[in-house]
């Protein structure tokens, strides 16, 4: 089995200086890239590939790439004065008494198209959400992969500047990856005239402040401008008015590193990592009380019971499976008649839930549904930016009723309100995807453990303590 994305990772130990990535096949694809490639076929060949972007949202990333308008001097105004200076003649003349035709004055200068039109490339690495931990396996294990992944990804768009928005409480990991960033500048792969390609990237890294808004990826580009996290409006997207107002693309870190793996060994080797339609491999983790928590690279694909029961050494003596979240906080629980599906977009799509991050959260029958969904539903409060009405004031108060419950002190109708409260903070309803993901534990678990909530509202307390 092929782990192109953890082969050089070795856990307990400083990850490999740039000689040692290099001496294992590293910086080959961003040779391959920008002296071999137009920045076009790089973008063709992740497309070819069915890369989907590991953040969460799986979103096609060579699709998300092709939106970044491309060429000198783009994306630009229209020079419409000359235009209207062919509909209207009458307006050629300035009333100023100048005389200077509009069509001249408006008109953009000969040498716009040399003008260098910045574009920015972002490393979302701020792994925020409760459960999800497989970037910190990268960017801590092989940070030169995440450079070389952002080196070429960068060249694909032109991409002149960019970013590493880093979570603020990964300090191994900002020190690892400022050491290779200070190798890569070293060995002439950051800066001017990269290879003697002419082209040119700067790498930096940015520590973000500690918000879980930052990971919606027009929160971080306001947090990396030093504003407040809160999401944009979309339309305009980032791809076209991105990092201060100009063409920017974030990809999660997991995304980035995949790229140089498929422009050097092709989009059809990629596709057959995988068990399924979802091409390549994908980092998992499972946490909860299991034998052996952690993170693997395996196969896009593979089952949530093997995931389980192989990879994670099956549930701790004397406890049984209960249910799963299988993406991070922020997604809906599966349950045991669905531990034979594959862990890719579609089928969990099709399950009810959501693919996310891959990184499982295991529920056993000894921990209680209603504090476990409580828990949960505290952090997503408390880190609502309050932009919107239904995420600042509806998450708040399912945490109210959750903890009467939790409490002994829950009323009847308070599972119909928690209901409620899951239709109204659903997807389209809220400013961005914050509380719609807030939610899908909550809605799920009211699904799948009623019981549970019932036998807290009959016995007037939480029948685990």
């Amino acid at each position: 089995m092929e782990k192109p994305l953890s082969k050089n990772i070795r856990p307990g130990e400083e990850p490999l200086d740039i000689k040692g990535y290099e001496s294992a096949g590293g910086y080959q694809a961003m040779r391959k890239a920008l002296l071999e490639l137009q920045p076009g076929e790089v973008t063709e060949l992740v497309k070819q590939s069915n890369l989907r972007g590991r953040g969460g949202a799986g979103f096609p990333t060579g699709i998300k790439w092709s939106f970044v308008p491309m060429g000198k001097g783009k994306p630009r105004p229209e020079p419409i004065a000359e235009t209207l200076d062919e509909v209207d003649p009458g307006i050629r003349l300035e009333r100023g008494g100048k005389g200077i035709p509009v069509g001249s004055r408006w008109r953009f200068p000969p040498y716009w198209e040399d003008v260098p039109y910045p574009k920015y490339l972002i490393a979302n690495a701020d792994e925020m959400e409760p459960g999800t931990f497989k970037d910190r396996f990268l960017l801590e294990g092989d940070p030169h992969q995440v450079i070389e992944g952002m080196i070429v990804s960068a060249y694909a768009l032109q991409a002149s500047v960019g970013y590493i928005f880093l979570r603020w409480a990964y300090h191994e990991a900002a020190r690892r990856l400022q050491k290779a960033i200070n190798e890569a500048y070293q060995a002439g792969y950051l800066g001017k005239n990269i290879l003697g390609s002419d082209y040119d990237f700067d790498l930096y890294l940015h520590t973000g402040a500690g918000r879980y808004m930052a990971g919606e990826e027009t929160g971080l580009l306001n947090s990396l401008e030093g504003k407040r996290a809160n999401p944009r409006t979309k339309p305009p997207f980032p791809q076209t008015s991105g990092l201060w107002g100009k063409p920017s693309i974030v990809n999660n870190v997991e995304t980035l590193c995949s790229v140089p793996h498929i422009i050097k060994n092709g989009p059809e080797w990629f596709k057959s990592l995988s068990y399924s339609e979802d091409s390549g491999t994908k980092i998992y983790g499972v946490s909860g009380r299991v034998n052996r928590p952690g993170v693997w690279e395996l196969p896009m694909g593979i089952t949530l019971r093997e995931l389980i029961e192989e990879h994670a050494g099956g549930m701790q003596p004397g406890l049984n499976f209960r249910g799963a979240l299988p993406g991070g906080a922020s997604t809906d629980f599966l349950v045991e008649e669905h531990l034979d599906i594959p862990l890719d977009f579609p089928s969990v799509q099709a399950a009810g839930s959501r693919l996310g991050t891959g990184t499982v959260i295991v529920l056993d029958d000894q921990t209680c549904p209603v504090g476990f969904v409580h828990n949960l539903e505290v952090f997503f409060a408390r880190e609502s930016c309050g932009w919107c009405t239904p995420c600042r004031e509806g998450l708040p108060w399912s945490v109210n009723i959750l903890k009467a419950i939790e409490e002994g002190k829950g009323e009847t109708g308070d599972l119909e309100q928690l209901s409620k409260i899951t239709k109204l903070l659903g997807p389209g309803l809220t400013f961005c995807a914050l509380a719609p993901g807030a939610v899908e534990p909550l809605q799920s678990a009211l699904k799948y453990f009623r019981e549970d909530f019932e036998r807290h509202l009959v016995e007037k307390k939480c029948p685990w303590r």
